[in-house]
């Protein structure tokens, strides 16, 4: 989907701590949903969201805006995020179900059975 629409925005959701200390997605705008330190939810997360739309000149008007692909670590809290943004009236919401990391498996580790490094997508860490 990416890389069928350019103009789309790959949203990493997580904490600030999880974006810059786990890796991220390359190219990622980083917009969490719960954060450090009070681990709320973020009262801000949706107008965020439509900053970054509009600040790139992606919603046209009378049109639909670019696509909006949220990730989080296991596809969970993307998709709590997606169904805000999708209240909220935006209509191209996405979540990568498997998230960054994928579920945990039997040794509760994490990127062994799924998730965007798991299928190696391009990431990056600070």
């Amino acid at each position: 989907m990416l890389q069928e629409h350019p103009q789309a925005v790959l949203v990493d959701i997580r904490s600030s701590m999880e974006f810059l200390f786990v890796g991220h997605p390359k190219g990622a705008v980083h917009v969490p949903w719960i954060d450090e330190p009070d681990w709320v939810v973020n009262p801000h997360f949706v107008t965020e969201i439509r900053k970054l739309l509009l600040g790139g000149a992606v919603c046209e008007p009378g049109a639909a805006c670019a696509p909006v692909v949220l990730i989080c670590r296991s596809g969970k809290r993307s998709l709590e995020a997606g169904k805000a943004l999708l209240q909220d009236g935006l209509k191209a919401v996405y979540h990568v179900d498997e998230g960054f990391e994928g579920d945990l498996d039997e040794q509760h580790h994490r990127s062994t059975q799924g998730g965007w490094r798991f299928r190696g997508l391009p990431w990056e860490q600070c």
